[in-house]
């Protein structure tokens, strides 16, 4: 978790670093609040404020993040892209979802409408990812060729299968069908 250079992101805190990363993990890992992170550095001999805690997360967390991205697989060349109904604090809106031939999800997005827009939004994001794929296979959404044809992904057949599993359990088993648009 270091910045470019030789210098440390922790560098200039009063703290040091294992003691910064030990109370942003247990916050991030174990969802105490800060009082509680508090609680246990002191036990340890640690005084630090809640205050204090509250700050080193705000700063370090895109750090642990940055940290654990290295960890994620590369996304496979075979993405399964669907989307569905969810509510989200109240309202109804759709959930975009592509995952890989692996399981592992590539991105997601909330979206109010599901229409054209929200699929070139979409795509463009995952498209983001590095990996052109070899085959996106789609629950044939009006939207999806067209939007795959404008981001250099040539033609679309369709295919007929049974969603993935994990599309299952996100969509409820909607009828199967699903198009395949191949590079």
């Amino acid at each position: 978790m270091a910045s470019s250079g030789s210098s440390s992101v922790f560098a200039g805190f009063r703290f040091p670093r294992e003691v910064i990363a030990v109370a942003v993990r247990w916050y991030l890992r174990y969802c105490l609040s800060y009082r509680d992170v508090e609680e246990l550095l002191a036990e340890r001999g640690i005084t630090v404020d809640h205050v204090t805690i509250y700050r080193w997360v705000q700063r370090f967390t895109p750090e642990f993040i940055e940290a654990a991205r290295p960890c994620r697989h590369a996304p496979g060349d075979r993405w399964f892209v669907d989307e569905t109904y969810v509510k989200v604090s109240g309202r109804w809106t759709y959930l975009y979802r592509a995952i890989d031939q692996h399981g592992q999800v590539i991105d997601v997005l909330l979206s109010i409408r599901r229409d054209l827009a929200a699929a070139r939004r979409f795509f463009t994001r995952v498209l983001r990812a590095g990996v052109i794929p070899v085959e996106v296979t789609t629950d044939r959404a009006p939207a999806y060729p067209r939007v795959l044809d404008e981001l250099t992904l040539q033609r679309c057949t369709p295919w007929n299968d049974t969603p993935t599993t994990q599309s299952r359990q996100i969509t409820g088993g909607s009828k199967p069908g699903s198009g395949r648009c191949a590079g």
